[in-house]
């Protein structure tokens, strides 16, 4: 008995473990980038993430790429006279010095355009992120199955 909860417990630490993912350049840290699972049929997702500046200086993230999609833009929502619409995020997303900004359905995003294959939850992708001072750094997208992950909200 001792041994099968020892055994659950230590699977139950492993899951929370792959679900907050982070990556770090310089002064910034990256947290658990995600996307959503999508129907076979689409052709966009989204790349969700927290972006942290532990330093003195601004930041500003320019653009995002990767191999899985033809076309990655940063994009927002805005209130357009009642109605949400998506929009591109013209001349990148501002990190000030210690302050944090997070990419979150209905908020900042990275829209996959032209997805070469479907995102299938428990699938993983490279996506490059290019900041103006701190350069690039590519980090790996897990795909989730439905709403935002627990470690979404634990930040």
């Amino acid at each position: 008995m001792k041994k099968t909860l020892s055994a659950l417990l230590g699977l139950c630490l492993l899951s929370a473990g792959a679900m907050a993912h982070e990556f770090k350049l310089g002064d910034l840290k990256i947290g658990h980038p995600w996307s959503r699972a999508m129907p076979e049929s689409s052709p966009t997702g989204g790349v969700y993430l927290l972006l942290s500046n532990r330093g003195k200086t601004a930041d500003k993230l320019l653009s995002a790429s990767t191999p899985r999609a033809a076309k990655a833009e940063l994009h927002t929502h805005i209130n357009d006279n009642g109605v949400m619409r998506m929009r591109e995020v013209a001349g990148g997303v501002e990190v000030a010095a210690g302050q944090q900004v997070k990419f979150a359905p209905g908020s900042y995003h990275v829209m996959l355009m032209g997805l070469k294959q479907p995102l299938r939850a428990g699938d993983h992708f490279p996506l490059t992120l290019r900041f103006e001072k701190a350069g690039s750094v590519t980090v790996d997208v897990a795909v989730e199955d439905g709403v935002a992950p627990a470690a979404e909200h634990a930040h």
